[in-house]
């Protein structure tokens, strides 16, 4: 059974609890009860070496969403100064907290809490119908341009062309649907790959070596959709709970390595469109199913149009630069990441990086820290 936490509703001003009119709006006429909450602990123990400190820490995004809601984050620890703000051109949220000076203590510490509610999120893309006239959203044609690690050019581009030819798909959808199948057929999944993988799609395409974690696999989706001129994103977050599709794709209590991204791509007409072909390839590869099994067919046709929402997201963001000062852009925001004297600490190295994130859930319709 697992553990949960009964809590009351109750207002609180400490919270830091940024929404939108409009989906305060929605929120007010929602039916919660097909929600569930989640408390998220960060507890974060830098070393006390070096004259300065700065630690970044990815919260649960807070733009609007049917899937996700954030109800508002604390902190407590030493900090010289600490502040919950936002990040990048869509705003994602970020706590951030410096150490400056002598430690009195061995440590630099923060404990953060988030309180978020998630509900399952599906699309059913066969409502749509592609149309000569639909036109992409201005806000949305940034969704194809390349990132650094996903580029759309070269490699990228006669693969998917070739993909989509050989498919004979023509609407955007049958090509975003011969793309899953592609990658699902061709990648792997790797469990010997460190954090989950890097997403360095031209290096895989190039070494023929389409091997690794979620990263890798779902950022393979998004570079190819990219390269067909199809609004594709990877959406960084973290497993909150156990899946009630398979025990390999759930984690609850400690999640400090549960860090888990998905992918969506956009239809003119009908929105974004989750899916996860990294899932479906770790089920195969860790319970040894063949990919034409039934377990596994079940699973690759509910993953096109549907994330199990025992995940949260923390944001989309690719190429980012955080501030204040640091060593450079990093290409994706989903794990803490700290910095002494300037110099950024491998966020997979407990020795130096000393973190541990944990989920439970809440029963009730709201939180108290």
């Amino acid at each position: 059974m697992k553990r949960r936490e009964f809590i009351k509703l109750i207002g609180s001003s400490a919270l830091y609890l940024p929404v939108s009119t409009s989906m305060a709006s929605q929120l007010l006429s929602s039916d919660f009860s097909n929600w569930t909450s989640y408390r998220l602990t960060y507890q974060v123990d830098l070393p006390s070496k070096g004259k300065s400190a700065h630690l970044w820490l990815p919260l649960p995004d807070t733009n609007e969403s049917v899937f996700q809601f954030t109800q508002g984050s604390n902190w407590h620890g030493n900090a010289t100064k600490a502040t919950f703000a936002t990040v990048g051109t869509s705003r994602f949220p970020v706590f951030k907290a410096e150490w400056h000076g002598k430690q009195k203590s061995d440590q630099r510490h923060v404990t953060v809490s988030c309180i978020v509610k998630t509900s399952h999120h599906a699309i059913d893309p066969t409502y749509y119908h592609a149309s000569k006239h639909a036109a992409l959203p201005a806000s949305i044609r940034n969704y194809i341009n390349p990132t650094h690690l996903k580029p759309t050019n070269g490699i990228v581009r006669e693969t998917v062309h070739a993909i989509i030819r050989d498919k004979k798909a023509d609407t955007p959808l049958e090509q975003a649907r011969a793309i899953y199948d592609w990658v699902i057929n061709n990648a792997q999944y790797d469990e010997g790959t460190r954090g989950r993988g890097q997403g360095n799609v031209k290096s895989m395409l190039e070494k023929n070596e389409l091997s690794g974690k979620c990263v890798d696999i779902n950022s393979l989706f998004v570079a190819l959709a990219k390269a067909a001129n199809i609004p594709a994103r990877n959406q960084y977050g973290i497993r909150i709970s156990e899946s009630k599709l398979h025990p390999s794709i759930g984690e609850y209590g400690d999640i400090s390595h549960s860090q888990h991204c998905r992918a969506e791509f956009f239809l003119a007409g009908r929105g974004w469109i989750p899916v996860n072909p990294a899932d479906i390839l770790q089920v195969s590869k860790l319970e040894d199913i063949a990919l034409d099994d039934p377990k596994i067919a079940r699973l690759k046709e509910q993953f096109f149009g549907s994330w199990e929402m025992n995940w949260l997201t923390y944001n989309h963001a690719d190429d980012l630069t955080l501030s204040p000062p640091n060593a450079g852009k990093i290409p994706f925001f989903m794990y803490p990441y700290a910095e002494i004297d300037g110099h950024p600490i491998d966020s997979l190295d407990p020795e130096n990086f000393s973190y541990k994130i944990t989920s439970g859930e809440l029963i009730g319709t709201g939180a108290k820290f």
